[in-house]
């Protein structure tokens, strides 16, 4: 049986509601502001590079710098928290949490679960895709007859659309996985801002304002570069940058709120239990999204990778570089 052998005195001067409370609303601007800068900032360059050479290569290496990011997050920061949290001698010592090892089964299934959404969305958009095609196709469709000229300028016509057809798919294909993505971010944020604003501990709050505002402007610009490449209306970008911007700043106040009200203890195994599972489902479902429809979307299916070295190099080093930044970040939270 864990025991439990805890700092009373540190913990005790680490607990205190006022200098929480007052660092909690220094976090709810830092990370709305962070937020809104990674974000909006792959959006901004999109627009202002659109249409020039340098334009897709510029957003495919913020991508891959940004997948690192968020693989560096599941893996570095929450699921290692997740696990931490039913480790704790309050929940390790209680059947049936000592008994089975639920982080890493919980985190599989965010993974079957994003993998799901994943297959559900595409079948879907799919088969829409192929009957739109099929009546467009029966709706124009006429016996041709004619020259040897006439017969090859319709075929060529008729090669023009199905690539227009492929085209139009990888273009829908990025805008799923953007917002599919930007779900698992979402979901993701309002578990650290519950968690931030229910706690009370100075001590971890006040390394995590920091951190956790870097790692909004890392998440924002990976998120944002996906925006930006499924060529979204102003509308849509909009409406999700700003739910992206709010998300956190949100979890933080509903986490004020919830704890006001009831006086939620976050170090109950209860709250510990509850972080520990939320946490290892975000884990799986960022894990999948980093994986699967960044890293291996643009690494093995992205055109331009393909005959250009320095380009791949250049992406893999985006890559580490993210993985790098956002895991050095775990040295303060």
């Amino acid at each position: 049986m864990a025991l439990c052998v805890t700092d009373t005195a540190q913990a005790l001067a680490c607990r205190g509601g006022k200098g929480a409370a007052n660092l909690k609303l220094v976090s709810i601007f830092m990370t709305f502001f962070t937020s809104v800068i990674g974000v909006t900032l792959p959006v901004f360059l999109a627009r202002l590079f659109h249409g020039k050479p340098v334009y897709d290569k510029t957003i495919l290496i913020i991508k891959c710098f940004a997948a690192g990011v968020i693989l560096s997050t599941s893996l570095v920061h929450v699921l290692p928290d997740a696990f931490n949290a039913l480790s704790d001698c309050q929940v390790s010592s209680r059947h049936p949490w000592k008994d089975f090892p639920f982080s890493g089964l919980i985190t599989l299934i965010g993974v079957l679960t994003a993998l799901l959404v994943d297959l559900t969305a595409t079948s879907h958009m799919e088969s829409h895709g192929h009957a739109d095609h099929s009546q467009n196709r029966n709706k124009d469709y006429t016996p041709v007859t004619g020259t040897c000229e006439e017969l090859e300028t319709v075929s060529k016509k008729t090669g023009t659309g199905d690539i227009i057809e492929e085209e139009e798919l990888v273009k829908l294909k990025q805008r799923l996985v953007s917002q599919v993505l930007e779900i698992g971010i979402i979901f993701h944020s309002v578990i650290i801002g519950v968690t931030m604003g229910m706690s009370q501990n100075q001590c971890t709050i006040r390394p995590l304002v920091a951190a956790l505002s870097f790692h909004q402007i890392f998440e924002g610009m990976g998120l944002g570069g996906c925006i930006a490449q499924a060529g979204f209306c102003f509308g849509t970008t909009a409406y999700m940058s700003f739910m992206f911007s709010v998300t956190t700043p949100m979890g933080i106040v509903l986490g004020m709120i919830v704890f006001s009200v009831t006086g939620y203890d976050d170090t109950s195994p209860n709250a510990l239990i509850l972080e520990g599972l939320l946490g290892s489902l975000s884990s799986g479902i960022l894990i999948y999204m980093a994986l699967v429809d960044l890293i291996a979307l643009d690494f093995f299916h992205n055109k331009l990778m393909s005959g250009q070295p320095f380009l791949k190099k250049a992406s893999f080093l985006a890559l580490v570089l993210g993985s790098t930044s956002m895991s050095i970040l775990a040295l303060w939270a």
